[in-house]
């Protein structure tokens, strides 16, 4: 049965990325859990999904931090806000928590404000003392490298400095980026890399260096596609809409081709995120209700379940743990 990760802790419960939601996923007995990273200006990494965190964090209401507010290009996207590279973590580590979806997750958003930031070593120090692996997802390296900032290098120091370097049993590291890998491989990194795998598109890393050129994330699921990825990296993690393969009435088809042919490969195959609301689920597995209403979800996951995958993501820990786990622990 397949490895069930928490998903920036539990989500569906409190504040991503905070100290509260990474126990509450330790708690209910998840295999692993995930953080995502950015640097500080100083070269901190912290555990945000975007280096802009107007949405996630409290400092839209901080005025000491009102003349930070700026507009920045990200990955081709235009976003206005506050970015985490423009602040020291002496400064971000004053910022709380908050729900990035409050209309659908309430129950979260109540618990907003009440817990900091925080750093990749503080999660990587409740992963061990909770007894858990980590999957490590690195943010906008691309990005990232035009201000100036090595993400591969930082990592390698981090977690070496972290004792987490050679972690094999204990720690994933991914990216939809692949050139970071490469450059995580290339300074020996003794850990499994897993590409994440979009729906659609092309890796923004790719496209700014080879343009039109640039392979897509399609390509790479493809038999060439994972022939080569066989011999980069140790994993995959595809978008779930991917290994469902619905059709044009939102009907699953899976499991896709590519699960199998991934594993052939010596590859591990692992999916996100698997979400019970009816905002999240094809629409054959929407119910009555709102978008934050439960559908039925475990139809869908049912799906996944059955494809054989490495490794789920999972928002609310005790319904992965209590779906995917049951025939583990039978």
């Amino acid at each position: 049965m397949p490895l069930v990760i928490g998903h920036r802790g539990a989500p569906g419960y409190l504040p991503e990325h905070s100290r509260s939601s990474y126990l509450r996923a330790i708690a209910e007995g998840v295999d692993a859990v995930e953080p995502d990273v950015v640097p500080s200006k100083d070269g901190v990494l912290v555990v945000r999904h975007e280096n802009e965190i107007s949405g996630t964090t409290d400092v839209s209401t901080r005025p000491e931090f009102a003349e930070r507010r700026t507009s920045k290009v990200v990955d081709g996207e235009h976003l206005t806000g506050w970015f985490v590279e423009d602040f020291t973590w002496d400064e971000l580590r004053t910022l709380q928590c908050r729900e990035r979806i409050p209309a659908l997750r309430p129950d979260s958003a109540a618990h907003d404000d009440s817990e900091p930031v925080l750093r990749l070593r503080d999660v990587l120090d409740l992963a061990r003392q909770g007894g858990v692996a980590v999957v490590l997802e690195i943010k906008h390296a691309a990005s990232f490298a035009r201000l100036g900032f090595d993400l591969a290098e930082l990592v390698d120091t981090e977690l070496r400095a972290a004792g987490w370097w050679d972690a094999e049993d204990a720690l994933v590291i991914e990216s939809f980026e692949p050139l970071v890998l490469a450059q995580l491989r290339e300074r020996g990194i003794r850990v499994p890399l897993v590409q994440l795998i979009e729906a659609e598109g092309t890796p923004w890393d790719l496209r700014a260096r080879d343009g039109a050129d640039a392979s897509s994330y399609a390509s790479m699921l493809t038999a060439a596609g994972l022939d080569v990825l066989a011999g980069e990296v140790q994993g995959i993690s595809a978008d779930k809409r991917s290994v469902l393969a619905p059709d044009e009435r939102g009907v699953a088809r899976g499991a896709a081709r590519f699960v199998r042919e991934a594993q052939d490969r010596g590859l591990r195959v692992f999916t996100w995120t698997c979400r019970p609301e009816n905002a999240f689920l094809l629409p054959a597995f929407r119910r009555s209700g709102d978008e934050g209403a439960f559908g039925d979800w475990r139809g869908e996951w049912a799906v996944l379940r059955d494809a054989g995958l490495d490794g789920v993501f999972v928002d609310h820990p005790d319904l992965g743990v209590g779906f995917f786990g049951t025939a583990r622990n039978s």
